[in-house]
């Protein structure tokens, strides 16, 4: 029997109601269409006639605390520094994991993304840096290094059959180096004023996490507290407080404490000793022997799964369904009026431009082809049009683009505002380009 049969058995009338919406949620592209909304909604919104409201939303101050510890910010930069630590949580969740069991757990199996994601991160900011040399946008350097994985897959799986699930994993291991590569830049070269006593206590907090982890502790709610009050240091030391949520990631537990022997036999036992208890016609409320045993089979699954991949299951859909598309609603919202084409061809825009569309392609395809020539032979079947594609949808920035943009820029509107403008044109640019190159290469029956 299916998994989804077992799990739908007994679907009440809400159920049958919600199915459509709980499929569309499923969907790998659904993310993506949410971003897409979310950015044209922006767009719209602060071009509008209530264009003002648009700013003074997010330009709103809220407060939180209680006399004279209190954190009063924008409502921008609750999104940006709160929301985003969540999102970043998730992400460094992605990237544990798949230094525990996934495409970089092995030398083997990394060395070709992380060949590719450095290539696909130096050329972006080589390119802008040379555009900008000399300019007072030199300091964005950072903002065409990164893509944009939800987007990216979005097409990848609009593609379908065409693409081998090689170039899949490729791409989704790249994107995550880039993460990692966007952090340490987040880190290294956008934070400012650092204050030595809050980032002591930070990483005393880290160090309580880790022993915690270390001593077995698996409650949510532990880590939960620490990472509250992690977040907190870090946004008082003057480092970027999002880089506290992939550092807290790190101390999530990743193993189990009931391996698949000892599940399958407790499960199994957990089952017979229901099936004694069973009555037909019996609630479960009447039956305690039923209940205990329920209990029972829930304990052994939860400690049959890692801390690290329930949260991942359980956070993922508040990223990419609520984080993702409030972020691109806060920070998509450019203002095009004035003299669009003198914008355009600002150096800021430029850079973010040549170093997306190009940059991106670029860094990456060449780095597999040395890699490939000193090696011998394409990994997987896969072709060097396969990797100019690949490439090519590497180069949709757009969230962490935004991002850095708004960190580098944050003290200057005009500059801001055209890297947005660039980074939506390349994102949109480079989608299409990618998805154009892919759609080329032939079906593998032939068609």
């Amino acid at each position: 029997m299916a998994l989804r049969n077992i799990i739908s058995c007994g679907l009440e009338p809400i159920d049958q109601v919600l199915q459509p919406f709980q499929d569309f949620f499923r969907s790998k592209t659904t993310g993506g269409i949410l971003l897409i909304i979310s950015a044209l909604a922006a767009l719209i919104w602060a071009n509008s006639p209530w264009g003002a409201h648009y700013i003074a939303v997010w330009e709103t101050h809220f407060t939180v605390g209680y006399g004279e510890y209190t954190l009063s910010k924008p409502l921008l930069l609750w999104v940006n520094d709160g929301l985003m630590a969540i999102f970043f949580f998730v992400v460094g969740l992605e990237i544990k994991r798949e230094f525990m069991v996934g495409e970089l757990s092995t030398q083997r199996q990394a060395v070709l993304p992380i060949f590719a994601a450095i290539g696909g991160m130096v050329a972006p900011a080589v390119i802008y840096a040379l555009i900008n040399i000399g300019g007072p946008g030199t300091h964005g350097w950072g903002i065409p290094m990164a893509t944009d994985i939800a987007f990216a897959l979005g097409i990848l799986a609009l593609l379908g059959d065409r693409i081998p699930y090689q170039l899949k994993i490729f791409l989704t291991a790249v994107a995550i180096v880039d993460d990692i590569g966007a952090v340490l830049v987040i880190a290294m070269f956008y934070s400012s004023g650092i204050a030595m006593n809050m980032l002591l206590i930070a990483m005393g907090l880290l160090f309580i996490a880790f022993i915690g982890n270390r001593l077995g502790i698996r409650a949510p709610l532990f880590y939960a507290i620490v990472g509250a009050l992690l977040w907190l240091a870090v946004l008082k030391s003057g480092v970027h407080s999002t880089v506290a949520g992939v550092l807290m990631a790190f101390t999530i537990p990743g193993r189990t404490t009931c391996d698949s022997d000892a599940f399958q036999f407790n499960a199994t036992a957990i089952l017979r000793e229901y099936s004694k208890a069973a009555e037909p016609g019996k609630s479960v409320l009447t039956n305690p022997t039923m209940n205990s045993t329920l209990l029972a089979m829930q304990h052994v699954a939860v400690r049959a799964q890692t801390p690290l991949q329930r949260l991942e299951h359980t956070l993922h859909p508040v990223a990419d369904y609520l984080i993702m598309p409030v972020f691109a609603l806060a920070n998509a919202g450019v203002v095009l009026g004035g003299d669009f084409a003198a914008l355009m061809a600002s150096q800021v825009a430029l850079g973010t431009l040549f170093g997306l569309v190009l940059g991106k392609p670029l860094g990456i395809t060449v780095s597999v082809w040395i890699l490939v020539k000193t090696s011998g032979g394409w990994p997987g079947g896969m072709n060097i049009r396969q990797f100019v594609g690949a490439g090519l949808l590497a180069g949709i920035g757009f969230t962490m683009s935004l991002f850095i943009a708004a960190l580098a820029f944050s003290d200057s509107p005009e500059m801001l505002n055209a890297a947005k403008t660039a980074i939506l044109g390349a994102s949109a640019l480079a989608g299409l380009a990618g998805y154009m190159v892919l759609r080329s290469e032939p079906l593998p029956n032939g068609e």
